[in-house]
């Protein structure tokens, strides 16, 4: 079976508060037949661990759960070091990033993924979904776990999840490193409305369209086939990727209060981004850059939206030298 095909057949669907797993082999009957038989034919996720130390592997290191102030909040680590939390984008979870990309991050840093409200076995955080309560349960989970003062790197949504964290818990921010993502001024160029339906399609083909450039065929292939190693893949459900959606049309018209702060941040700062992301157009990351007070900015010629998979090996090493 092709990489997109597999990326499609493991996905999974979430009903009823189960995240349930369908495999290439559940069947089309059982598929036909809802949620409640595909339980029963592929059974549910495993029980999050509590295990202490973290492997190494990005692809064994089991997923946690921790009891925080903002309720129970799902979370993986991989590596050892200083402490960097990696923040999902829209409409993803932990399982969204490429194990190589965790593993080469974590052989210098104690890397600690999360899912954002809502997404797996983390709590919601309320009505309306907004940046600032996702950014408020990041702090929780960092408090939690004890993590101190932490390097934070948020893809997409996630950016903007790590600018309000930064913006509103600045003792808990070290450093930030900020991919594909956009100011919460106000002044940002909007999402383009193709590429943006892409990315809330339920069609994985449609979503890898918006992470890869035309004519990255290969690209998106190799992202597929390693995502598809993690063991029982899981899927935001509907109704929290709508309210994600709303809550990220608030940040980028700056109708969410941190998003109007950021010109006041003094954290180092890193953007990030490829030249072709369909999704965030490049003013948008040289307006981040400016916002920020002595933000750092680089480029990928020829990445799109998820050009840290693109040029991993370009940077991670960057990240690394970032971050000291």
């Amino acid at each position: 079976m092709k990489p997109i095909a597999r990326f499609w057949a493991r996905r999974t669907v979430v009903a009823a508060g189960a995240a349930v797993v369908i495999s290439a082999a559940t069947s089309p009957a059982t598929l036909a037949a809802g949620p409640g038989a595909a339980l029963a034919s592929a059974g549910t996720l495993p029980a999050a661990t509590t295990a202490a130390a973290p492997p190494v592997d990005a692809l064994t290191a089991p997923i946690r759960v921790a009891a925080t102030s903002a309720g129970p909040v799902a979370y993986r680590e991989v590596g050892h070091g200083t402490p960097l939390v990696l923040v999902m984008g829209f409409a993803g979870t932990m399982d969204d990033w490429a194990p190589s990309f965790i593993d080469r991050l974590g052989a210098s840093s104690r890397v600690v993924e999360l899912d954002n409200a809502g997404v797996g076995k983390t709590a919601p955080v309320g009505s309306p979904l907004t940046v600032t309560a996702m950014a408020n349960q990041v702090s929780a989970l960092i408090s939690s776990l004890g993590l101190g003062r932490t390097a934070v790197l948020g893809w997409s949504m996630g950016g903007m999840i790590a600018q309000a964290l930064a913006v509103l818990h600045p003792s808990q921010v070290s450093k930030l490193v900020l991919a594909a993502t956009q100011a919460g001024t106000g002044k940002a160029l909007p999402l383009p409305a193709a590429a943006a339906a892409d990315a809330a399609s339920p069609n994985p083909a449609a979503v890898l369209s918006v992470l890869f450039p035309p004519g990255q065929t290969a690209a998106a292939q190799a992202y597929a086939e390693s995502v598809v190693q993690y063991p029982g893949l899981y899927l935001v459900s509907p109704a929290v990727k709508t309210a994600q959606e709303i809550a990220v049309a608030q940040w980028l018209r700056g109708a969410d209060g941190p998003g109007r702060a950021e010109g006041s941040l003094h954290v180092p700062t890193l953007v990030a981004d490829g030249t072709m992301d369909a999704l965030d157009p490049v003013a948008n990351d040289r307006l981040l850059a400016r916002t920020i007070h002595g933000a750092q900015l680089v480029l990928y010629p020829g990445a799109g939206h998820a050009f840290w998979f693109q040029d991993e090996g370009q940077f991670v090493p960057r990240v690394e030298a970032f971050l000291g």
